[in-house]
């Protein structure tokens, strides 16, 4: 069995290590691929079918595909691998026409059955002369017609029983079974309050897997809507757990979000400014946040004083690591230096249409 497994651009490396886990966890065997075919964001699973008995004795396949969709935190989406191939830089008609014969040729029959409505969900990447539309559209005429050699098909636009994936990243066409759903695993059900510019719980999870905790307190001095101080007390971290933010509207965002989580009771929120950081806090041991940048602050002009009031802070009281995300580079970087701060790690990582810098300093 092949699974494709996207993520965002940039934490390839941890999703993977994190799928390796999981198969391991659940005893299995498998090999695990970042980037398949050049592809950033994508994870390639090639796993042995295995089986257990229930509590009435009976022999039940173990659905992989489940168990990776409800235990990663760095996952987006978990599809059934059906087929890959190239499509050309081409003209329009004559790149349509080349997915229409490539769909059409795939075993689609194995994973859906005559009786079962099916619809296509596309996404499309690179510099081309169609839409994301234009695929699903060419991807359903060719599982319709393929499976009209089998009977009637059904077609349910807004709520099929099989989703078909297809995707199109540049030149490299995939194929599979969207096991996952119309929503992201990244869309976290509770979420009830959106931040106009919240983080990934994705990337949240990544940031606290490069933070390296060992039990210590965990400041977000930036907390938003609390993103990273939910995602790490699900994780249930023993350490104290403490957001401050300097809005109000968002701090009672962040407790809702908390509420919902079922975590309000390990963190601690604090209405505050992060500029003025020793004000609230005397030590702590990691700091991760994702930073005011572009449209979240602004005014960008804004962000050097920023940066470097809250670092001149942040050197007061950080014990040991601290994670941070960010357009801004060079601004950033000043203030890691004027402050005294090393960097450990940078890497970039695709969030919001945007490549952002992620920092890991002491």
């Amino acid at each position: 069995m092949k699974l494709l497994l996207t993520t965002s651009r940039g934490i390839e490396d941890l999703a993977k290590k994190e799928v390796e886990d999981l198969i391991k966890r659940a005893d299995l065997k498998g090999k695990v691929e970042e980037k398949p075919l050049g592809v950033e964001g994508r994870i390639w699973v090639e796993i042995e079918e295995s089986y257990y008995f229930n509590k009435k004795g009976k022999k039940r396949e173990f659905k992989i595909a489940s168990f990776l969709n409800e235990n990663s935190r760095l996952l987006h989406r978990v599809i059934l691998y059906i087929s890959s191939t190239k499509i050309p830089s081409l003209e329009k008609e004559k790149a349509l026409n080349e997915i229409y014969n490539f769909v059409f040729n795939s075993p689609i029959e194995k994973y859906v059955k005559i009786s079962e409505s099916f619809a296509v969900r596309s996404f499309r990447k690179g510099e081309h002369e169609f839409t994301s539309v234009d695929i699903a559209k060419t991807a359903g005429s060719a599982i319709y017609d393929k499976l009209s050699n089998f009977g009637t098909p059904k077609v349910n636009l807004d709520h099929p029983s099989v989703i078909f994936r297809a995707e199109l990243i540049d030149d490299v066409f995939f194929l599979g079974i969207d096991t996952t759903g119309d929503s992201s695993l990244h869309k976290r059900p509770w979420r009830v309050y959106d931040h106009p510019a919240h983080l990934k719980a994705s990337i949240a999870n990544a940031m606290i897997e490069l933070a390296e905790l060992d039990g210590g307190n965990v400041l977000d001095p930036m907390c938003g809507s609390g993103t990273i101080l939910i995602e790490l007390a699900l994780r249930g971290y023993d350490g104290k757990i403490i957001g401050i933010e300097k809005y109000e509207k968002h701090l009672r965002g962040a407790k809702m979000n908390a509420l919902a989580a079922g975590v309000s009771n390990k963190i601690e929120f604090i209405h505050g400014d992060a500029t003025k950081l020793s004000k609230y806090v005397e030590s702590v041991d990691f700091v991760l946040s994702n930073l005011p940048y572009g449209l979240k602050i602004g005014r960008k002009s804004l962000i050097p004083e920023l940066y470097m009031k809250f670092f001149n802070e942040l050197s007061k009281v950080l014990e040991k690591r601290g994670v941070f995300l960010t357009t801004e580079k060079r601004a950033i970087e000043k203030a890691f230096e004027e402050n005294g701060f090393k960097i450990l790690h940078h890497r970039l990582v695709g969030h919001g249409g945007l490549m952002v810098h992620l920092y890991v300093i002491k």
